[in-house]
């Protein structure tokens, strides 16, 4: 079996959720991923055929831990396919000014990390009401107001289309068993 790790950073949950998603879509192709939460654990990319990245942006930016390992790893990392998976409210925006924004945070972390990914997607995340502490609440409604989102903060809201999502794994995963079909050496 083909291992493959899914690295994920999240702030509130929803991006470990991704990550889960993602590894059943690859398991059921035939892989043997691993999940692992990158405040967790350092692993080394040159143990898998392959590596997803799941990371959500907040602020502007992905969580200090993947970047650090991105970076870290970066020459490991672009000697296998890997994959970049950015789960961000910003993509539900029709504005081509927030569209833009959301293509510049992925475009900032890739080009700082040296690290080129052989697939890469933005997903919508999740607005988690029940999980923030009183001022995230207060800053993610008033976001979510401003861009015409949901603000019923007695609930929570996903937005991620999985289908999409699974979708994009499966072609992922395909990929990686084609370079494995072939014997393409992994570093």
């Amino acid at each position: 079996m083909t291992r493959i790790l899914v690295l994920y950073g999240t702030t509130h949950g929803h991006t470990a959720k991704i990550a889960r998603a993602i590894s059943d879509t690859l398991r059921r192709q035939g892989a043997s991923p691993d999940v692992i939460d990158a405040n967790a654990g350092w692993p080394q990319p040159g143990d898998y055929a392959a590596v997803v990245v799941a990371a959500s942006v907040n602020a502007g930016r992905y969580q200090r831990r993947v970047r650090r390992w991105v970076r870290a790893n970066a020459d490991a990392l672009n000697a296998r396919p890997t994959a970049f998976v950015s789960a961000c409210l910003g993509v539900l925006q029709q504005d081509p000014q927030v569209q833009q924004e959301v293509a510049a945070i992925m475009t900032r972390f890739l080009t700082a990390s040296g690290w080129q990914p052989t697939a890469t997607t933005t997903v919508a995340g999740a607005l988690l009401y029940t999980r923030y502490n009183p001022l995230i609440r207060a800053v993610m409604t008033r976001i979510a107001g401003k861009a015409g989102g949901d603000t019923d903060t007695s609930r929570d809201f996903e937005y991620t289309d999985w289908a999409a999502l699974r979708a994009f794994a499966e072609d992922f995963g395909r990929r990686v068993a084609r370079n494995t079909s072939r014997g393409d050496r992994v570093a």
